[in-house]
């Protein structure tokens, strides 16, 4: 043999190696460890920058562990991985193919020793007994083959003999799943967008900063958030309960139909286009310049609506100014707005409005009763959007893995041999496996066929 072709043969067998294969996954898997406990990008706090030293950081980004499953390290473990399945199923599915196609119908007489057999005491002339055993194996496991040699005969059947193929099964369906992994990585995109109420987008931001273009308009109609209330019923708390966005798509300035006021929340995404937009999180757009209140009149009962801005006075129903002086936002109650209230040439009175406790200023005695009800701040909605072109392809994998795992898992390759001879009858038996099931059901077999 040349150096070469010993090169060869060593490569060869280096990538058939089951030591490979399992040093590979143990690999796979304690590296993928590093994705769970490291924050991935772009879902990175923060403030996670400040439990870290910059050494750290410029050594994490170095190795690609703020986006380790893109990164060229864990591509190339996943690429070595492919070449190995590819490489092994090579190797040994030819051997298996000529083992389901050509199956052994006639034992030789060292392969009789190798499996466990039965006698079973049978009436008749030779050819009866061979059309009785015959007819009981076809019912039971498949069309038999007879073969016949000098004065012994050999009835061979066989059931699941491709089950023998679901391990290669699994094999392939591994492969697809990173095909369409590959495609999605190549061809789509993961990226985020932030739409202010009534305003639009044409195109998001990747991970990476770059700019894609969507091809259509998405518009925030409108965003809504509700809260859960807080604990004693002291109005709402500051934890969301759901918050929505409502969206309306159009491509050269015509809605496209069937995606107008389209609602989206989390778990209840809008696809179009191959697009799907995930609803992510919200905030404030801008800092409110106007806030607004509902004014009671304690005597009357009246309602009237009052827009104060920090710094200005506005004359209110009874002839009085009014202007915000504070503004705070404190956990548990919200937005606080402090009110300043006075007469001509009167010192002011000053007083808190809760937005979270509409009816607390009733308290306070004052012939006008203000609540708080909103301001001219606008939210904006924050969406995840993901184009995968492959996820079908990964979905094909799925359940390409599935019925390979059943079939590999739960599917036996059953053979059965029965050997006439003068007379006398033997009967042989192999399972691929859960061979304590199949003992149970060859002797099932053997005791029907003595009744027989």
């Amino acid at each position: 043999m040349s150096t070469q072709e010993s090169f060869l043969q060593k490569l060869y067998d280096f990538f058939s190696s089951l030591k490979l294969t399992l040093s590979l996954l143990i690999t796979l898997a304690i590296t993928s460890i590093i994705g769970t406990i490291i924050p991935q990008f772009p879902n990175i706090d923060e403030r996670y920058w400040a439990t870290i030293s910059e050494s750290r950081r410029l050594f994490y980004e170095k190795m690609g562990f703020f986006d380790m499953y893109h990164s060229w390290w864990y591509l190339a473990l996943l690429a070595l991985f492919s070449v190995n399945l590819i490489v092994c199923s090579i190797k040994r599915l030819p051997h298996v193919i000529k083992f389901v196609t050509e199956p052994v119908t006639a034992l030789s007489e060292g392969q009789k020793k190798t499996f466990s057999g039965h006698d079973v005491a049978m009436s008749g002339s030779h050819q009866e007994i061979v059309t009785t055993l015959t007819g009981a194996l076809s019912k039971k496991y498949g069309k038999p083959v007879v073969t016949t040699n000098g004065d012994e005969t050999q009835i061979f059947v066989q059931k699941n003999a491709w089950a023998r193929l679901g391990v290669y099964v699994v094999h392939f369906s591994i492969l697809v799943i990173m095909v369409g992994a590959i495609v999605g990585s190549i061809f789509g995109f993961k990226a985020f967008a932030a739409i202010v109420e009534g305003e639009s987008i044409s195109s998001v931001k990747s991970r990476t900063g770059k700019t894609i273009p969507l091809g259509f308009d998405v518009k925030c109609d409108q965003f809504k958030v509700q809260f859960y209330d807080a604990p004693g019923g002291g109005g709402p708390s500051q934890m969301p309960k759901e918050f929505k966005s409502i969206l309306t798509l159009s491509r050269d300035g015509q809605e496209i139909p069937g995606y107008k006021n389209v609602r989206v929340v989390v778990n209840d995404p809008l696809t179009y286009n191959g697009i799907t937009f995930y609803q992510a999180s919200y905030g404030q757009a801008n800092d409110p310049t106007m806030f607004f209140f509902t004014v009671k009149s304690r005597a009357t009962g009246k309602l009237s609506n009052v827009a104060l801005r920090p710094g200005s006075d506005s004359t209110l129903p009874d002839g009085r100014f009014a202007t915000i002086v504070d503004l705070t936002d404190n956990p548990g109650e919200g937005l606080v707005a402090t009110v300043a209230v006075k007469k001509s040439g009167s010192q002011p009175e000053f007083f808190k409005v809760f937005k979270n406790d509409p009816n607390r200023d009733e308290l306070r005695g004052d012939a006008l009763i203000f609540a708080f009800t909103g301001s001219d701040a606008r939210m904006y909605t924050g969406l995840q959007v993901n184009k995968d072109p492959g996820s079908w392809i990964v979905w094909l994998g799925c359940f390409l893995m599935c019925s390979g795992l059943c079939v590999a898992f739960f599917m036996s390759h059953k053979r059965v041999w029965a050997v006439v001879r003068s007379g006398s009858v033997r009967i042989y038996g192999n399972a691929s496996k859960n061979q304590p099931a199949f003992k149970l059901e060859f002797e099932a077999l053997v005791n029907e066929l003595k009744a027989s």
